[in-house]
């Protein structure tokens, strides 16, 4: 497809490893535009180092930083509230998902895809990509293909021009299908970061951590980010 007729999409890029082979996708088919959330995360500095190394190396358009304060004063997660340790995932990895952990950041997807909406309508894009996963993760209730069936009717209702969609592509895949998919593509694993708590070192022992290191290796490739140390 020419660069003439190429669409533009809105892609939510965090810097993690599903959020960078979504954007990996969206750059393949689209003109497309990072928005990036600085939202009081304890590794705020390192997801934007991330994200904004994952939207050059794909030849994004534009990399776009919002600043939203609103989740640190809320508090009530682990990844925002200072007093609310990153807890290690489980002994039993089977376990992760099995309820909704602390580093739950109530309602976020909302507000991050409210504002994709709004660049959205603004640029002229008709699609939004999020790398949201229901499989292998940990259980947020805002990673699950109801609520974004739900979210593109809100759209349809709410908007002036109604036919903006956000789109999973990777809601239903396991996370070593998505790193074998991250590797075909091309996408620049390097620089993505999952990592809960650790900005120079990932810490290893988070459930992120932890989720990302089983998909490598049951992809069969190797992790390409330093670890603190590795399950």
């Amino acid at each position: 497809m020419s660069n003439e007729t190429r669409q533009k999409a809105v892609v939510c890029l965090s810097g993690g490893m599903d959020s960078t082979v979504c954007a990996a996708l969206a750059a393949r088919d689209y003109d497309a535009y990072a928005l990036h959330f600085s939202y009081g995360q304890r590794t705020e500095t390192r997801e934007l180092k991330s994200a904004s190394g994952v939207a050059e190396a794909l030849g994004f358009k534009r990399f776009l930083q919002l600043r939203m304060d609103l989740f640190r004063q809320i508090g009530g997660s682990a990844l925002t509230d200072t007093s609310i340790a990153v807890p290690d995932a489980p002994e039993d990895e089977g376990k992760i998902g099995d309820a909704v952990p602390v580093t739950y950041v109530p309602f976020r997807n909302a507000h991050f895809l409210s504002a994709a909406v709004s660049w959205a309508e603004v640029i002229g894009a008709k699609t939004i990509f999020i790398g949201a996963v229901e499989q292998d993760s940990s259980g947020y209730p805002d990673c699950r293909p109801a609520y974004y069936d739900a979210f593109n009717e809100l759209i349809h209702q709410g908007t002036a021009v109604g036919d903006i969609r956000v789109e999973t592509p990777l809601i239903h895949l396991r996370k070593r299908e998505i790193v074998r998919l991250g590797v075909e593509l091309g996408a620049p694993l390097h620089v993505s970061w999952s990592c809960y708590s650790g900005e120079e070192f990932a810490c290893g022992v988070c459930e992120s951590c932890v989720l990302r290191l089983r998909a490598f290796q049951e992809a069969g490739s190797t992790d390409p980010i330093p670890y603190a140390s590795k399950r």
